[in-house]
């Protein structure tokens, strides 16, 4: 019979910093473990929305997310059963056609904004970390990605943030933090921390 998976939630603020501690707790556990879902993926399908209508959409908000969805493919995955995640496309604000086959692994690595404020998903996860970094630095990485990697404009950033991001943050993000088993100030910097959680993911996995 096959081990469960674990489940590790990390959570945190746009531009947080929560891709880079993925990558510093893949770093200390053996790779071909570790398997990453990115609440990002789950944007709900919008084909039924014209394109004015899609451009509106807020992505800081719990409705968002096809959380249904989401909840679904992580206990199929905790089931060591595959899946097909599906992609989205920021430019055309829209769920791509094509999937991308998931299989299972032992560790699984769950990562988004809003992923502690959703019960149904909270109760599924064995960690909870919340990446907290400064408001100003997370700002500044937004604007660098959002134009490089979607395709945004730096005045289309701008408003983004000040219209729906920010409120979305105070709203719905910052609260969520008091659901996080560990805090990690300063993200993938804090050697500390990540030294901890993987010590902690390690012992779970081989009892030691």
């Amino acid at each position: 019979m096959m081990k469960k998976p674990m489940l590790i939630g990390i959570s945190g603020g746009t531009g947080s910093g929560k891709s880079t501690v993925t990558r510093e707790i893949i770093q200390g556990v053996p790779e071909e473990k570790v398997i990453i879902i990115e609440q990002d993926s789950y944007y709900k399908e919008q084909s039924h929305l014209p394109f004015e209508e899609r451009v509106k959409t807020n992505y800081d908000h719990p409705f968002a997310f096809d959380n249904e969805l989401l909840v679904k493919h992580l206990k199929k995955l905790l089931n060591n059963e595959s899946i097909e995640k599906p992609q989205y496309d920021f430019e055309k604000h829209n769920r791509k056609k094509d999937t991308i086959k998931v299989e299972p692994g032992e560790i699984i690595i769950l990562e988004g904004i809003l992923i502690l404020s959703e019960k149904s998903l909270r109760d599924l996860m064995d960690i909870k970390l919340f990446v907290d970094t400064d408001a100003d630095l997370r700002i500044i990485r937004r604007i660098l990605r959002d134009i490089k990697e979607r395709g945004r404009t730096l005045e289309s950033v701008i408003l983004q943030y000040l219209s729906t991001v920010r409120p979305a943050h105070m709203q719905f993000v910052e609260p969520s933090k008091k659901y996080a088993d560990i805090i990690i100030p300063e993200g993938g910097h804090n050697k500390v921390a990540i030294d901890i959680i993987t010590t902690k993911i390690r012992s779970i996995l081989y009892g030691n």
